[in-house]
C-alpha cells in the first residue's frame, strides 16, 4: 500500500509539471468540445487528436488522450438536459430526466446533479484503478463472448423498464430498433441485408443518424405542432449552477454507489464501454431504485445513475489496458495506440518496465476528473441562460447542429435525409406513446449483440446453450430474464388486485 502511495505521489509531479499540465487542460477543453457536438463522437475526437501526439513524449501523450476520455463522459449532458440532444449515445439515459427537469424550470439543479455525479463516479473509479488493477483484471480476463453477450443483453432488457405504462409499446420499439440495426452488410458473413436495392442503404444507417433525428428534430417537430407554446419556464437571469446540498445528496447515496459499480464494473470488460454502462445504470434503478415509478418524470437518481456509471467506466476500462493491454472501450483503443506508436508495450511487465508513466496516467485520471468538474461549474452558469432565449431560436439552433452533425458523422448527404426521417419517427412516436429510448438503444447496442452472438456461435459449433452453462454468463443471462418477467409480474399481480371479488 506505502509503495503505491508513493508511486502515485510521483506521478502526481509528473501531472503537474507544467507541460504536462498544459497538456492535460487542453485536453479536458477538447473533450468537452468534442462531447457537445453532435456528429463528433468521443471515440472519434480521440482518434482526431492522435497524430498531433506524434512528435510528443509518451507521458505527455497520453495524459493529453486520457484528459480527452474522461471529459468526453461528461459534457454531453449539457446539451442532452437543455436541448434533448444527446452529443454521445452515453448521454441519451441522461435526458429522459434531466430534460425533463430543466423544463420545470430546474435546468441548474440538473446541471449540478450531473456535475457530482461526475465528480462521485470518476475519484471513486480512479481509486478502484489504482488500488484493484492487478486482481480485477485477472477476473476480466476469464471473459469471452458470452458473457459479453450477456452484459449487453442484460443492457437492451433492463431498459424495457423505461417503457412507462405498456410493457408492450416499449418491446415494440426495442425490436423496431435492432431491425434497423440489421440494415446494410453483415459483419460476419457480409451480406447485405434489409437494403431493398437501395445503394444508400447498403453502408447501413448510423446510430448517430437515429439517436439525434428521432430525439432533437423529434422534440422540434412536436412543439412545432403546438406553435412553439410550451409551458414558460421559470425566469433564470440570476440562476447560477445548483450543486445539491450534503442532505440531498447522502439521500441519493444508493444510487451514486450502485451507479458507480455498475461503471467501474462494465468498464473492465472489453468492448462494453461508457454506453453500456450508462444504459445498464439507469435501467436498473429504474427497476430496483427507491424512487423507480418517478424514473423519466424529472427526478435526480435519473440523472445520477447514467452519469456516475458513464464517468466511472473510465478507470474500469483503463485497468485492462493498462495491466493487459486489452482495451476496454473505443476510446482506450486509441489510448493503447498512443502506447505502442511510442514503442511502449502495456501489461503486467509494464508496471516493472515503465511504471513512472503508468502512475503519471493513473494520477492524471484524478486531476482531469477534478479539471473537469471546475470547468463545468463555471460553464454551467452560462449554458443555463439559453433557456431564456425565445423558443422558436432555440430550436433552430436544435436543427443547425443535428443537420450539421449528421452530415459531420460519414460527410454523407443521405444522412441529412435520413435524419429528417428519424425526426418524423420521434415525432410519431411521441404521439402514440411509443417510447423512443428503447428504439434508440436496439440501433447502439444491436450490432454489439449481433457480433458477440455470432462469434459464439461459430466458436461453440451453433450450441447456444453456452449462454447458460459458463457460470458468469448464465448467472448475468438468469439476471437478465428475471429483469424482463419481473415487470410483468408486477402487472398481472397488480391486475388481478384490482379486479373485483
Amino acid at each position: 500500500m506505502l509503495d503505491i502511495l508513493q508511486h502515485l505521489g510521483a506521478g502526481f509531479v509528473h501531472v503537474f509539471a507544467p507541460l504536462n499540465l498544459l497538456v492535460l487542460v487542453i485536453g479536458l477543453i477538447l473533450g468537452l468540445l468534442v462531447a457537445v457536438l453532435p456528429g463528433l463522437t468521443l471515440v472519434m475526437g480521440v482518434v482526431l487528436a492522435l497524430p498531433f501526439t506524434y512528435n510528443m513524449d509518451v507521458t505527455a501523450a497520453i495524459i493529453l488522450l486520457t484528459a480527452m476520455y474522461v471529459s468526453g463522459t461528461y459534457a454531453g449532458a449539457w446539451t442532452s438536459i437543455l436541448f434533448r440532444v444527446p452529443g454521445e449515445p452515453i448521454d441519451v439515459p441522461m435526458l429522459w430526466d434531466g430534460y425533463a427537469m430543466a423544463r420545470k424550470g430546474q435546468a441548474a439543479q440538473a446541471l449540478g446533479w450531473t456535475l457530482l455525479a461526475a465528480l462521485v463516479g470518476g475519484l471513486a473509479a480512479a481509486t478502484v484503478m489504482v488500488l484493484l488493477a492487478h486482481p480485477v483484471a485477472n477476473i476480466a480476463l476469464t471473459f469471452s463472448t458470452p458473457e459479453y453477450f450477456a452484459i449487453i443483453f442484460f443492457g437492451l432488457l433492463s431498459v424495457v423498464s423505461l417503457g412507462g405504462s405498456s410493457l408492450a409499446n416499449a418491446l415494440i420499439s426495442l425490436f423496431a430498433g435492432l431491425l434497423i440495426a440489421t440494415v446494410g452488410v453483415d459483419d460476419t458473413y457480409g451480406a447485405e441485408r434489409f437494403t431493398f436495392g437501395v445503394r444508400i442503404l447498403s453502408d447501413g444507417i448510423d446510430y448517430l443518424v437515429v439517436m439525434v433525428g428521432a430525439f432533437g428534430l423529434g422534440e422540434v417537430f412536436t412543439r412545432m405542432e403546438i406553435g412553439f407554446k410550451s409551458a414558460p419556464l421559470d425566469s433564470v437571469d440570476d440562476v447560477n449552477t445548483r450543486l445539491p446540498s450534503l442532505k440531498e445528496a447522502s439521500a441519493a447515496k444508493g444510487t451514486f454507489a450502485r451507479g458507480t459499480l455498475i461503471g467501474i464494473l462494465v468498464g473492465i470488460v472489453p468492448g462494453a464501454g461508457a454506453t453500456v454502462a450508462s444504459f445498464l445504470s439507469y435501467g436498473i434503478e429504474a427497476q430496483y431504485g427507491k424512487r423507480r415509478k418517478l424514473m423519466g418524470t424529472g427526478i435526480p437518481e435519473g440523472i445520477i445513475a447514467p452519469q456516475t456509471a458513464a464517468t466511472s467506466s473510465v478507470g474500469g476500462a483503463m485497468i485492462p489496458l493498462i495491466t493487459m493491454g486489452i482495451p476496454g472501450s473505443g476510446a482506450t483503443a486509441i489510448i493503447l495506440g498512443a502506447f505502442l506508436l511510442h514503442g511502449l508495450q502495456p501489461g503486467p511487465q509494464v508496471f516493472q518496465t515503465s511504471s513512472h508513466i503508468v502512475y503519471a496516467v493513473f494520477a492524471s485520471v484524478f486531476v482531469s476528473v477534478i479539471g473537469m468538474c471546475v470547468i463545468g461549474y463555471f460553464a454551467t452558469k452560462l449554458l443555463v441562460r439559453v433557456l431564456d432565449f425565445p423558443e422558436v431560436i432555440v430550436s433552430a439552433y436544435v436543427v443547425m447542429c443535428c443537420i450539421l452533425g449528421a452530415f459531420a458523422a460519414r460527410n454523407n448527404i443521405t444522412d441529412v435525409w435520413l435524419i429528417a426521417v428519424f425526426g418524423v419517427v420521434g415525432f410519431l412516436c411521441e404521439r402514440f406513446r411509443f417510447p423512443i429510448a428503447p428504439l434508440v438503444l436496439g440501433v447502439i447496442l444491436g450490432p454489439l449483440a449481433e457480433t458477440n452472438f455470432m462469434t459464439t456461435m461459430i466458436s461453440f459449433d451453433n450450441d447456444w446453450t453456452v449462454f447458460f452453462t459458463r457460470p458468469i454468463s448464465g448467472t448475468v443471462m438468469a439476471v437478465a430474464i428475471l429483469t424482463l418477467v419481473y415487470p410483468v409480474f408486477r402487472h398481472f399481480r397488480r391486475k388481478a388486485r384490482r379486479a373485483p371479488i
